[in-house]
């Protein structure tokens, strides 16, 4: 063996870029993107050199996780839409009284305005600047709300005899309504979210309150 070859094999392996990490998931890649977004930045304003730049890798090796920004934003709201219903639905689950379900849901809603992890700031304004394809991810997300919130709301119904009309219709009232308000609540200053949720409380009562009276109500199509 010459001492080319031996010095060949024996050379060390070129070491990943200064601050680029040599390995890296999925996940973190949708992480690094969520920290750049916010409640004034839309995500497809991302570039793909961004997103990479933040998540400490070379440009190429984003394509190893998805096509392009638009697969990752997709994967985000997606991400986003499921996050928020498991903290939602455990807040109406851990409640016992009809007043503080509703306190309760809206309050944990609102919440996830301040949160680090921007879910609900990128549900709400990919599904109203966002593209076609992410508006699209964004009411797939809203109906998998409106299904768990109907479901709830026939199982409260029950729990109280108090019966409920349309509770689809109803669901979907209460998400669509809470969702418009967050939107609001975005570009308040935070010292008005507790009167805001107030209010938000208020007309998710007046909604509940009026299909358990039609639903009382003689003769009342079902």
């Amino acid at each position: 063996m010459t001492a080319h070859e031996t010095a060949h094999e024996t050379a060390p392996a070129p070491r990943p870029h200064q601050g680029r990490r040599a390995v890296i998931s999925r996940d973190d890649l949708m992480a690094a993107a969520l920290k750049l977004v916010g409640p004034h930045r839309s995500v497809s304003t991302l570039s793909l050199r961004e997103v990479a730049r933040q998540a400490g890798i070379a440009p190429n090796s984003f394509y190893r996780h998805f096509r392009d920004v638009d697969e990752l934003a997709v994967a985000l709201i997606n991400q986003a839409g499921s996050a928020l219903r498991q903290i939602i639905g455990e807040a109406r689950t851990r409640a016992t009284a009809e007043r503080s379900v509703v306190r309760s849901s809206v309050e944990s809603f609102m919440e996830q305005l301040r949160a680090d992890q921007k879910y609900l700031h990128l549900l709400l304004r990919e599904g109203t600047v966002g593209s076609d394809a992410f508006k699209s991810a964004v009411e797939e997300q809203l109906g998998y709300f409106e299904e768990e919130l109907c479901q709830d709301l026939i199982r409260l119904a029950e729990l109280k005899g108090t019966g409920i009309h349309e509770p689809q219709l109803v669901a979907r009232a209460i998400t669509r309504l809470v969702f418009a308000m967050g939107a609001m609540a975005m570009d308040l200053p935070e010292d008005q979210h507790p009167a805001l949720v107030t209010q938000v409380e208020t007309m998710v009562r007046m909604i509940i309150l009026g299909t358990q009276s039609m639903a009382t109500q003689p003769g009342q199509p079902e």
